[in-house]
């Protein structure tokens, strides 16, 4: 693609070289660079593009798009931008042909059921007999190809290029999990949203974010940015529900469990096999369980009809889909207790997960909690975690998630710092995850319930900056043959 095709809608500020090169491809990783690739030079949170433009250059970059013109760069275009980070999304958009005209990109967005929503609208749209793309924390699908993820939502190069794929493979719609990360950084920037849904917003990524407001503000910052020929579905029943929507263009829908709304549910019957519900007057049982999944489900069921999709044939296809990989996945014991493994990491998820089964349970069997928090994450949340699992559990067993780079030992002692002396009775620390869960397994008695919390779908632990295989799922049904 000539540079004047791949810079239009972006601002320039100077371009110092041939304006009219032949751009092969676009990357922000240095190591990526092939000849005749554009490199652009990003200011990330870890380290700065600026130091590998040499790097670039060697391995064939002909375009340098950065905020200072380097030294040494004769014979290379380079175009300097005021923000490259604000760029790359467009300029990404542009080289892979502007792939969202082409789909219905609908984004998910808050801090908890981002991945459940997302993946319930990709099997939902799927069984109706569309062509479907899914951008989600566990996987990303292409229709029926799967490929791997390492982050909720990809770099701007890479999130086109999956785009592009799927548009050319015929992909009507495509639903996408949205980070605040991604928000902020404008991993999303060029992109065109026909929807976006708002879950709920609780404490996480201050690390990254530094504040609660910071944080809300992020969130909020994609629904601002959506136009006016798109939607926005909110959670009322979050209090910051209504905050997203209140300066966007896009039209506005509600949905709760609560308050009045566009999108209404209730929950008549709950089992750990599912729920019977009545959504905006009509009954349907579901495979879902907890009243979190009720504003999920509805979420689901409202995006579908904002698509065009008839009420009655949503309710039918919502009665098909299943729980989502790690997510409430409850796995039963020869003897008689259930185990039930979820991704729950924020206070937030780790209360509406126990709620959740105590809404089945009723008070005829215990709780027991496994859990812990990541490393070098927000350490705020760690005395936070704790209180939420004992508040609602008979027995918990503090232990191991992802330490990274951190010790294990230090991340529990953060956890037990935010306990009394009387709710330290109900805990045990195991650092080891596998005799943690172990434990849980040898204390249930029949009809309890063990609450594996923190990894979900993970198959792996990282320990030193290094992954292990482990997956709680592999772990219970271990313990249930012994």
């Amino acid at each position: 693609m000539k540079l004047q095709d791949l810079l239009k809608g972006v601002p320039t500020l100077e371009i110092k070289g041939d304006g009219n090169v032949e751009v092969t491809g676009v990357n922000i990783d240095s190591r990526k660079v092939t000849d005749g690739n554009m490199f652009v030079a990003v200011r990330g949170t870890v380290a700065d593009g600026h130091s590998y433009i040499g790097k670039a250059i060697d391995l064939g970059a002909k375009v340098i798009v950065c905020e200072e013109f380097p030294d040494g760069a004769d014979g290379i275009t380079c175009v300097r931008v005021e923000n490259s980070e604000q760029v790359v999304g467009q300029i990404a958009t542009n080289f892979y042909g502007d792939p969202t005209s082409k789909l219905k990109l609908v984004g998910v967005t808050g801090t908890n059921g981002k991945t459940t929503i997302a993946t319930v609208l990709y099997n939902m749209f799927r069984t109706m007999g569309h062509k479907v793309g899914l951008l989600s924390t566990v996987v990303n699908y292409i229709d029926g190809e799967a490929i791997p993820t390492e982050h909720t939502t990809p770099d701007p190069v890479t999130l086109n290029a999956l785009l592009a794929q799927m548009a050319a493979v015929g992909c009507e719609y495509v639903f996408m999990e949205v980070s605040s990360h991604s928000i902020v950084q404008n991993r999303i920037g060029g992109l065109r949203f026909v929807g976006g849904i708002f879950t709920n917003i609780t404490r996480d990524h201050l690390d990254y974010h530094k504040t609660f407001a910071n944080y809300i503000k992020a969130k909020k910052l994609f629904f601002d940015r959506l136009s006016g020929d798109a939607f926005a579905i909110t959670n009322v029943d979050d209090k910051n529900g209504l905050v997203m929507t209140q300066n966007t263009k896009a039209t506005v829908r509600t949905y709760s469990v609560q308050s009045p709304a566009d999108f209404k549910a209730k929950i008549i019957e709950c089992h750990f096999e599912g729920m019977y519900l009545e959504i905006n007057g009509q009954e349907v049982g579901v495979q879902f369980i907890g009243k979190f999944n009720v504003s999920n489900l509805l979420a689901v069921y409202g995006t579908a009809v904002m698509l065009g999709k008839d009420p009655q044939e949503v309710l039918l296809a919502l009665s098909a889909m299943k729980p989502v990989n790690g997510r409430f996945e409850a796995l039963r014991s020869p003897k008689g207790f259930t185990a039930i493994v979820d991704y729950a990491h924020t206070p937030d998820a780790l209360e509406n997960v126990l709620s959740a089964i105590h809404e089945v349970l009723e008070g005829k069997g215990q709780v027991i909690t496994v859990c812990g928090a990541g490393g070098n994450r927000d350490k705020g949340k760690r005395p936070l975690m704790a209180q939420e699992a004992v508040k609602q559990s008979d027995k918990v067993i503090l232990t191991s998630d992802n330490p990274r780079f951190e010790k294990p030992e230090d991340i529990l002692n953060d956890m037990l710092a935010g306990l009394d002396e009387e709710q330290m009775r109900k805990v045990i620390t195991i650092v080891d995850r596998r005799q943690a869960i172990k434990t849980a397994c040898m204390l249930a008695q029949k009809g309890d319930v063990i609450l594996i919390a923190g990894k979900g779908h993970e198959d792996y632990q990282i320990i030193n900056g290094v992954k292990h295989h482990f997956d709680d799922k592999e772990e219970v049904r271990l313990c249930f043959t012994i």
